[in-house]
């Protein structure tokens, strides 16, 4: 068995005819739904990006919920706080 049958997994034209066969099927589907390879990796990028901003969005509700709280809990804690320490 040779270096490149290993990495490939099989012989080289087996692996050839899988990825033609393959490839035809792909291309098949993509142009029935009308899509190119451009605008998968648009899709792909679009996909991170939103990923990404709603991660920001999501940690500054995050932040502004701590924020709410604390408006609350920080003044209850030191009344607290002041109330214990007379004693």
């Amino acid at each position: 068995m040779s270096a490149l049958t290993r990495f490939l997994g099989d012989s080289p034209l087996r692996i050839l005819v899988k990825l033609l066969v393959v490839s035809f099927i792909v291309g098949l589907v993509m142009n029935a739904f009308g899509w190119s390879p451009l605008d998968v990796v648009q899709g792909i990028e679009r996909f991170f990006l939103d990923l990404w901003h709603m991660g920001f969005q999501a940690f500054g509700r995050f932040a502004s919920y701590i924020l709410l709280g604390a408006a609350i809990v920080v003044p209850a804690f030191l009344v607290i706080r002041l109330l214990s320490y007379r004693k």
